[in-house]
């Protein structure tokens, strides 16, 4: 079993997007079977991360530079981990909105701190001079798959299996056609919905696409969730069907038919999310 129930979001991209640094690193990495599995990563990586925060919470050192790796026709695409930035922005998410007395209890003034200095470092300054625009290439989401993130795929692009160790559900496709269902499904609920809350997830995941090479590769992977759900169950899956069909009914203006997708889709995942309550 897992030690996280998780879903990913990934892209991997080929060695031509990396500047001449970077790309010297990976192909080394790759040349030295380095690059960790998808199943064994998100255990590794939190045992990474909670080492390297130590007992009190209070350091951010370097942590490790790691990667996927997905091996193409064209050669192998790396889906790097920036593992410092994302736990640097985790650690600011969570003091947000939160009472200082609890956010300081949660994350101690001095990790905030350098966290903010790590955030800051990549997203802006010299960095990005040198480097280009920064890219932070997984998004990790617990007890369920973020409902925008079906949009990216087609329920035609899913690899499944049930077998004894070896138990997955992902779906993978090029980022051209990633990019483009996302501005056709913007397009629809800009023009049906307006500036809803939805609307401004899926325009934040479009952005994030308009990111990376365009010879890369998107993954939403539903790993620990697999565990979640028994064999037919998996099968019958059809999530991104389910958002395809509600987008397809709200352009036409059939909104009786986009709420009934829309309403099975967010109850087979209220299911899973009320999961995390169990005892």
């Amino acid at each position: 079993m897992p030690s996280q129930f998780a879903a990913y979001l990934r892209v991997y991209e080929p060695l031509a997007a990396f500047d001449r640094d970077r790309q010297r690193f990976w192909r080394r990495y790759l040349d030295e079977g380095r690059a960790v599995g998808p199943a064994e990563g998100p255990g590794r990586q939190r045992v990474t991360v909670l080492e390297a925060l130590g007992a009190s919470w209070s350091r951010l050192p370097d942590l490790p530079d790691e990667a996927y790796v997905l091996t193409t026709e064209s050669g192998a695409l790396i889906c790097p981990w920036n593992l410092r930035v994302r736990v640097a922005e985790a650690a600011l998410t969570a003091r947000a909105g939160v009472p200082a007395v609890l956010a300081d209890a949660f994350v101690p003034p001095a990790l905030a701190g350098l966290a903010q200095t790590v955030v800051s470092d990549f997203r802006g300054g010299a960095r990005v001079l040198d480097h280009g625009l920064p890219r932070v290439h997984e998004h990790v989401a617990t007890w369920g798959v973020p409902l925008r993130w079906f949009l990216f795929v087609d329920f035609a692009e899913r690899e499944i299996s049930v077998d004894a160790g070896r138990r997955l559900l992902r779906y993978r496709t090029e980022i051209g056609k990633a990019r483009r269902r996302a501005h056709q499904g913007l397009a629809i609920l800009r023009r049906t919905m307006g500036d809803a809350a939805i609307t401004e997830s899926v325009a934040e995941g479009t952005r994030w696409l308009e990111e990376f090479h365009p010879g890369s590769m998107v993954e939403l992977d539903y790993g620990g969730l697999v565990h979640l759900f028994n064999d037919q169950a998996l099968f019958d899956d059809d999530s991104p069907g389910l958002v395809a069909a509600g987008l397809a009914a709200l352009n036409t203006g059939d909104g009786e038919a986009a709420t009934d997708h829309y309403e099975r889709l967010v109850e087979r995942w209220r299911e899973i999310q009320l999961m995390e309550r169990y005892n």
